[in-house]
C-alpha cells in the first residue's frame, strides 16, 4: 500500500505538467496584430501565451506568501541561529547530491560527476551527514546545480511557454517535467517504510521550503519594492538564471531546492552562505 502511495507521489510532478497544459488552453493571452512586428517580436520573446493564467497564479502565490511563507521564514531566521541554519542548508544540499550525480552523468560531465561523488562521500562522513561542508572548506571542491530540467535542455528539448506554479514558483513544461523526474529519481524517497520514514520525508520537504524562502527574504522584498511589474521581472530573472545553470556558468554551491522549478533557482540569486 505504501509503495503504491509513493509511486503515485513520485508521478505528481509529471501529472501536474499535463494538468497545467489543459488549464492553459482556457487562459491564453491575446496574440498581437500580425501587422505589428514589434508587438509580435515581444510576444515571442516573453513566450508567455498563458500570461493571464500565470498572473492569476502569481497573485495566489503572493497571498500564500504574505500570510504563510514569508512570516514563517522571518520567524525561522529570528529563532534559529545562522550557524544552525547553515548546517540545515548543507544537509538539504547533501541529500540532493544523488540526483545531481545522476544528471552529471546523463549530461556526459565526468569531472563534475567526480566532484559531486567526492563531495557526497566526504560531507556524509567527515561532514557529519552533511552538516559541515568539509569538501569545500578543506578541499576546495564546490557544489554545483544539476537537475533533470537542465539535462533535458542539454539533450535539446526546448523549454516551452513560461509557467508560474504557486509555492513552486517560476517554471516551464520542460522544467516541470524535470521536477517530477527529480522526485522519482531521489533515492531517499524510496528508502524504508512506516510512519517515521513518512514523517521524515514530509519534514524534509517543509524545511526545504522554509530554508529556500528564508534565503530569499531580501531579494524578493527588493523585487516588490523596486519593480514596476514584479511578475515580469521575476519571469526574466528566472529565465536568465536557468540558462546560466544549463550552460554551467554559475560558480556557486547548489541551492538546497534546486529541483528544476521554484524560487530556489528562480530569482537569479542563491541563498546566502
Amino acid at each position: 500500500m505504501r509503495l503504491t502511495t509513493r509511486l503515485t507521489a513520485s508521478r505528481a510532478g509529471l501529472g501536474a505538467a499535463a494538468l497545467v497544459a489543459l488549464l492553459l488552453l482556457s487562459a491564453c493571452a491575446t496574440r498581437p496584430d500580425p501587422s505589428d512586428p514589434e508587438a509580435v517580436a515581444e510576444f515571442r520573446q516573453t513566450n508567455d501565451p498563458a500570461e493571464p493564467f500565470n498572473r492569476a497564479m502569481y497573485s495566489v502565490h503572493q497571498g500564500i506568501d504574505k500570510v504563510v511563507l514569508r512570516p514563517v521564514a522571518v520567524g525561522y531566521r529570528a529563532v534559529v541561529p545562522e550557524p544552525v541554519r547553515l548546517g540545515i542548508r548543507n544537509v538539504l544540499g547533501n541529500l540532493r547530491t544523488p540526483v545531481i550525480l545522476v544528471n552529471d552523468m546523463l549530461q556526459g560531465e565526468p569531472r563534475r560527476a567526480g566532484d559531486t561523488l567526492g563531495r557526497f562521500l566526504i560531507n556524509s562522513t567527515a561532514g557529519l551527514g552533511g552538516i559541515i561542508d568539509v569538501a569545500q572548506l578543506h578541499f576546495g571542491v564546490r557544489g554545483h546545480t544539476e537537475d533533470f530540467g537542465q539535462t533535458l535542455a542539454v539533450w535539446g528539448l526546448r523549454d516551452g511557454p513560461y509557467l508560474f506554479i504557486p509555492v513552486l514558483g517560476p517554471s516551464n513544461p520542460r522544467d516541470l517535467t524535470g521536477f517530477g523526474l527529480g522526485v522519482a529519481a531521489d533515492p531517499f524517497v524510496w528508502l524504508g517504510q512506516g510512519a517515521v520514514v513518512d514523517a521524515l520525508g514530509w519534514s524534509r520537504a517543509g524545511v526545504t521550503v522554509v530554508d529556500t524562502r528564508e534565503g530569499l527574504i531580501e531579494p524578493l522584498d527588493d523585487l516588490q519594492r523596486s519593480s514596476l511589474d514584479p511578475y515580469a521581472t521575476l519571469r526574466s530573472a528566472y529565465r536568465q538564471r536557468r540558462q546560466a545553470e544549463i550552460e554551467n556558468r554559475l560558480d556557486q554551491a547548489a541551492p538546497a531546492a534546486a529541483t528544476s522549478t521554484g524560487f530556489g533557482v528562480g530569482t537569479g540569486q542563491a541563498p546566502a552562505r
